[in-house]
This record gives C-alpha cells, structure tokens and sequence, in this order.
C-alpha cells in the first residue's frame, strides 16, 4: 500500500507515545506492534522514535542502535544456542554501543553481536518463509523479518560468528508443504531420466510424487499435471491402459485448467488421453477425444499441418474399429490427398495408404457391400 509522504507533529508525537508506553512494560516488538495497529511502515515508525531520542555520543556509530528497537534486535528468549557449549545463550547489557549475547558458562571471550544475528536470521526468514510476513508495500528489513523467528524457528544455533549459524526450522504446515514440493519435484525429475532405462523405477517415483493425489477431484496442479502426463505415458507402454486413461484424464484437465486447451502440454495430454481409451477398446470416447485434438491442432498449426492430417488419419482408424467402414475410407482417403499435395514425399503419406488398403481388404473379408462415393 501506498503511505502519505508527510505526516502531521501530532500524529508522529503520538505513535512515539505510544512505543514509549509499550516499551516501559517491555513489550516485544514494540516499533512493529505499533506500527501495524496504526497501519503505518514499521521502518518509518522507527525513524520517528529514532528521531525522537537523543542519541548519546557513545551510541552515536552504533548500527544496532540506529537500526532497530533495542527489543527488536534481541531474538525471543530460550531461542539462541551456543554450538561450543550447547548451552541458551542470554542477552547481555549494552556494552561499547553494542547489544550482544553471551553464554551462561561464558565460554565465549566476549559477546556475540544481536543486531547482526537478527540480520542474519531474517534474511533467511524472508529467503525461506516471507509469506509469515504481513505485507506493508515495501520490503521488510533483516531485523524486523527476525521479530516472526519464534513463529518458524524451533532453535539457532551459533557459532563462532554472528554469520556462522544453524537453523532448526519448526515443522509448520507452510515449511512442510515447501519441503514436500521440493521432493515432488525431485522424484518426478529422476522420474523423467528412468522413463527409457528403468521403466519401473520411474513408475514408482511417479506414485510417490503423486501420493495423496486424487486424480478424480484433485484441482489443477503443475507438477501433478507433469507427474501425471509421464505416468500415463509410462502405464501405456506398459500395457495398463486404465491406470493410463485415470491418470491422462487428470492431466488433460489441470493442464487446459492452467494452460488453456492449446497449450502443447494440453495438447499431449489430450492424446495420450485419447490413446489411452483405444488401447482400452473405448473406441467411441477415442472418437470424440480425436476430434477434439484435431480441432486444437488446426487452430495452433494449421488445418493442413502435418499433426493435423495425422490426427484425421487416426480419427478414421477409430470409425473403422466401430464399424463405420465407409465413412472411415472416405476420411482416410481425403487425408491422404491433402497430405500428399502439402507434404509431398512425406513418409506418413504411405503409412496412411497402407492403412486404407487395409480397410479395404477387411471390408472384401467381410463382404462388405458398401455404395462408393
């Protein structure tokens, strides 16, 4: 949001007031408590307190102390651990214009900075969990960021420097879901590398990235939809058309939910989908599935592209399993007219001619008496 560019003595004098009064009974975070009742940028609020304290000359350099409320620049208690002593570490009082921490067995030669820990610890706040956040319209400083460490952050653990720190996160809904999707994307891409040389493996990476997924009233989903694609993929070739056909039907839904019905991953989904039901013997889905591609493909490449003659020539192979032999020569001849005008010397062309011939011998097979056209 946007914040007026001055505001009036009164206003500012009070918002100090009001800080002063959360600090005398030691609130935490007063600058940020303040700030947000007041629907104000806590870096502004800051600025105004900082203002209105007379800095003496042995604060004067001192970043920590221009930079944030002296509660602000402390981490909650219990939460700092020592890496030497394993011990909590306790705030010490200002010394040399630097607020610090130290250890209870004072194994350390002397305190360890708290502004620069609080820098430390939100950056990585806002690296690995900005949306614990509330948004103000402008970016959050390091030390304001560390004020939410206790919402995310079971333990830190320092070393021999403000920088040299280890983070224990808690397990939160948000964090969880982050690291569940990382290893999502991990399976499906180790997934992707075995679909050729360990069919098998990839199934089951494939499975575990999809746990918990259910094909028939999951929402869109991008990795979901990608999983998904390359197990219908990977159930066709292995001969399960059904687990094929489930695991298409999601994928075509999420990816023109999220792509649009022409988008190529659509368009992929569409096939196998389509595919899927004629190795199943669902010829007359198969049908309208093969219609509805050829219709996408004509719109993105052409009602004379190569896939879209291709289509149409699939799309007559499926009339003829239905019995519509007729109606299945005249499409198939048609197709091979126009392909061979458009793709002279292609080799799809003499694919699709042996296809025909094939019908015809089937339809003489059967006796067949159908009126030419």
């Amino acid at each position: 949001m946007a914040f007026p560019s001055r505001y009036p003595p009164d206003v500012i004098d009070a918002v100090v007031q009001r800080v002063a009064d959360a600090r005398a009974v030691r609130a935490y975070g007063a600058v940020t408590t303040v700030a947000r009742q007041m629907n104000l940028d806590p870096r502004l609020v800051q600025k105004w307190v900082t203002k209105a304290t007379t800095p003496t000359p042995h604060r004067a350099g001192s970043l920590a102390a221009n930079a944030a409320d002296p509660w602000e620049t402390y981490l909650p208690a219990k939460l700092l651990h020592c890496r030497f002593c394993h011990q909590p570490m306790t705030q010490t009082e200002p010394h040399d214009s630097m607020q610090g921490y130290q250890c209870q067995r004072t194994c350390r030669p002397r305190p360890i900075d708290a502004a620069a820990i609080a820098a430390t610890v939100g950056r990585a706040i806002l690296r690995y969990a900005p949306r614990i956040i509330q948004s103000t319209g402008a970016p959050t400083p390091p030390h304001l960021a560390a004020i939410h460490a206790h919402r995310v952050l079971a333990r830190v653990t320092v070393g021999a420097t403000p920088t040299s720190i280890t983070l224990t996160w808690r397990a939160t809904p948000m964090l969880e879901s982050n690291r569940l999707d990382t290893e999502r994307v991990q399976r499906v891409a180790a997934a992707r590398n075995l679909t050729l040389s360990d069919p098998l493996r990839a199934r089951q990476l494939l499975h575990d990235s999809l746990a918990g997924v259910d094909p028939a009233t999951a929402p869109a989903h991008p990795l979901h939809a990608e999983a998904a694609i390359l197990l219908a993929e990977l159930q066709l070739r292995l001969g399960h058309p059904a687990d094929a056909i489930t695991w298409a039907a999601y994928a075509q839904h999420s990816t023109v939910r999220l792509h649009g019905p022409t988008h190529p991953r659509s368009i992929r989904a569409l096939y196998l989908h389509a595919a899927a039901h004629v190795r199943a013997g669902h010829h007359q889905r198969a049908y309208h599935l093969y219609r509805e591609l050829a219709e996408h493909i004509a719109t993105t490449a052409g009602p004379h592209a190569h896939l879209t003659l291709a289509t149409h020539a699939t799309t007559a192979l499926v009339l003829h399993s239905l019995g519509h032999c007729q109606a299945a020569r005249t499409l198939l001849a048609d197709t091979i007219t126009t392909h061979r005008r458009e793709h002279p010397g292609h080799p799809a062309t003499a694919r699709m001619t042996r296809h025909l011939s094939r019908i015809w011998r089937d339809c003489a097979a059967a006796g067949h008496q159908h009126q030419d056209t």
